[in-house]
């Protein structure tokens, strides 16, 4: 397993962003996919260690394509330079939340955590009434030591506290937002050393882990639409 092959192609797609590069390339990506897929399921075998939900799930099942959707983007170049995959108890679906992992050059990976989608009314609904109904639980997880010393929640925020929660509620910041996740930004170094990135990674993750399980409670009625 090298993850070096996993970063040389991106840079390389990064470069060469066209359809003629990418399918004249195309044996390079399918080393780096498997690459890709190689580190993914070792990654899940230390996620597995204490978490052992997502142990059933496929590598292959997990990942994002590279085709990117430009239809509505001033950006019109066809790609995404970047390995994506989210590992969850059930696949790659924003819901349940679960572990995501973004490998992409010049220091834009990253490992994240949480609900990053915002489109989904009911998710966020169940969020928000949790938080303000559990919010002892919810300051004890994001200032836990460890947790606060990589992470820090994020989200789409509203400007004011919405209908139907007090504008003094103890958690009124958090009830501003529409999604809640966490972002640990990766050097490019770091990634250089599958053994040392996978230790590193898996580390982080167990580190996150009450803050998936904490928000997967909240969600645990919700269902995604249907298509």
């Amino acid at each position: 397993m090298d993850a070096r092959i996993i970063t040389n192609y991106l840079s390389a797609l990064s470069e060469n962003n066209n359809r003629e590069w990418y399918h004249a390339n195309k044996a390079y990506y399918k080393e780096a996919n498997a690459e890709f897929e190689a580190l993914l399921q070792s990654l899940m075998r230390e996620i597995g260690k204490f978490d052992s939900s997502i142990l059933h799930q496929n590598p292959k099942d997990l990942t994002f394509k590279l085709v990117r959707d430009t239809r509505f983007s001033h950006d019109k170049s066809p790609y995404n330079p970047a390995f994506r995959a989210h590992i969850s108890s059930k696949g790659k679906l924003p819901v349940p939340v679960g572990y995501y992992l973004m490998i992409k050059p010049h220091h834009q990976s990253f490992l994240g955590g949480g609900l990053f989608a915002d489109i989904f009314k009911d998710a966020t609904a169940m969020i928000r009434d949790y938080i303000a109904q559990h919010g002892e639980e919810w300051e004890a997880i994001i200032h836990e030591p460890e947790f606060a010393k990589h992470f820090t929640v994020q989200g789409t925020r509203l400007k004011n506290v919405p209908a139907g929660y007090g504008k003094e509620h103890p958690q009124a910041e958090y009830l501003k937002l529409k999604s809640w996740y966490l972002e640990y930004a990766l050097r490019d170094e770091e990634l250089d050393h599958a053994e040392v990135f996978l230790e590193k990674a898996a580390g982080l993750f167990r580190i996150m882990k009450p803050f998936n399980d904490y928000l997967n409670q909240a969600l645990a009625d919700f269902r995604m639409p249907a298509r």
